[in-house]
């Protein structure tokens, strides 16, 4: 469903059919400033008119004691009534006459002040459309800037920026995030160039190799050679379906999660401890576990993938019989974690970043089976459930890696591998 922007003539064209509204920005802020306009303009008029009209004229039409009385024929003095006397009959008709031509004239001026008001008000509707129409232009220029520049970025030129200059006001904030998202944009395709040319390089060789092996079978009637090449073949083809495999759980643990479950972390950790007994007692390795039950919400495929790919990442680049410490349970804090932690090779410090990155290996050897993927997926992953992913380097020798979930969750009531809380260290 497209994203509908809000209009700043919804609440005054409520009502309106939508083929009958302008359709341009400045169009519609000259509109609306135009109504604004009106109606503040007539409001005003309206309270004028209403105070103007309270206003009554106080008529005088004699003063005991100080002036004469008006005469019939309009005339005045020859008449003056003294304190105690009363007038004379004819000066109440001419009292009256006196209030009706006020009232008249009260009357036609209030005529002529309206008549006035709105003439000026008509003047002023469209000095106001033009006005509007000016100042309408002026806000939206910004705005069709930013959009003729980002029309002309691509993904050839992502780098470019807006670079709003200016106080810092609405649009300056919209040309930074503008910016701010061209900027991650420009990292993720860089990103995608990179993992593309990387999944590239690691699927060419096995292929280069596999028609290698394949035009010396053909060229070799040997059934012993036959069987050796195939055998390698078989290899291979293990080794691309596994490379396949991890690119597939990136791309989906990259998606996010759509439907997180209540989980026992510590469960799933011991079932992927079973997994890994036989490969721990064939390379001798110590392993120390300290697994205490802990609840978390999230996918379960994507979480025990997870574990197990430190451990796989533990075990095939540890020392012979190295050690693996593994634990499972709740910080200070209350944030469940899972921490897998191996003796190992010395790793620079700064180079502990970048094994987190696709394809990317400390040390690159032919035919390991391994193409760099594991610890990426498991970036993936973390970030896929909003939890927080600690890698580095172990004094002494090795990595230390640890992840701490959001909050903490009452675990499943039951579940496969839940046990209690327990300390092994075991030479398998």
């Amino acid at each position: 469903m497209p994203m509908r922007l809000p209009s700043p003539l919804r609440p005054i064209t409520a009502g309106v059919p939508a083929r009958l509204l302008p359709r341009r920005v400045r169009m519609r802020l000259t509109v609306l400033f135009g109504l604004l306009f009106v109606a503040s303009g007539a409001v005003l008029l309206a309270i004028t008119y209403f105070l103007v009209s309270r206003r009554k004229g106080n008529i005088t039409i004699f003063n005991q004691g100080v002036g004469g009385l008006p005469m019939p024929d309009g005339g005045r003095g020859g008449m003056e009534v003294l304190p105690g006397q009363s007038p004379p009959p004819w000066a109440e008709g001419v009292a009256r006459e006196l209030r009706e031509q006020a009232v008249r004239q009260h009357a036609l001026e209030m005529h002529h002040l309206l008549v006035q008001s709105g003439i000026a008000l008509a003047m002023m509707v469209g000095i106001s459309i033009v006005l509007s129409w000016l100042v309408a232009g002026r806000i939206v220029r910004p705005l069709r800037t930013m959009t003729s520049t980002i029309r002309q970025i691509s993904a050839r030129n992502v780098h470019e920026r807006l670079d709003a200059k200016g106080p810092s006001d609405e649009l300056k904030d919209l040309a930074d995030t503008v910016d701010g998202l061209l900027g991650r944009l420009q990292t993720a395709l860089d990103s995608h160039k990179r993992f593309v040319a990387n999944a590239a390089h690691e699927l060419r060789t096995p292929l280069t190799l596999e028609h290698a092996l394949l035009e010396e079978a053909l060229m070799d009637d040997d059934t012993d050679t036959f069987r050796t090449t195939f055998d390698r073949l078989l290899v291979i083809s293990r080794q691309q379906a596994r490379l396949l495999e991890s690119l597939l759980t990136l791309s989906s643990s990259e998606r996010g999660v759509e439907h997180p479950e209540p989980l026992d972390l510590a469960a799933l950790a011991e079932d992927v401890l079973l997994s890994f007994e036989t490969e721990i007692d064939r390379r001798g390795l110590t392993l120390e576990t300290d697994i205490r039950p802990t609840g978390i919400s999230g996918d379960p495929a994507l979480i025990q993938r997870l574990v197990a790919n430190l451990l796989d990442n533990a075990i095939d680049y540890n020392l012979p019989a190295g050690r693996v410490e593994m634990a499972t349970g709740t910080d200070p804090t209350g944030r469940p974690f899972v921490s897998v932690s191996n003796s190992g090779n010395d790793i620079p410090p700064e180079q502990v970043d970048r094994l987190l990155e696709p394809f990317q290996r400390l040390v690159r050897t032919p035919d390991d089976g391994h193409h760099g993927l594991g610890l990426s997926i498991v970036r993936a992953i973390v970030t896929a459930h909003g939890a927080e992913l600690v890698a580095r380097a172990r004094p002494g020798g090795g990595l230390v890696m640890e992840t701490y979930f959001p909050g903490r969750v009452p675990a499943p009531p039951t579940g496969i591998g839940q046990h209690p809380a327990r300390k092994v260290v075991a030479r398998l």
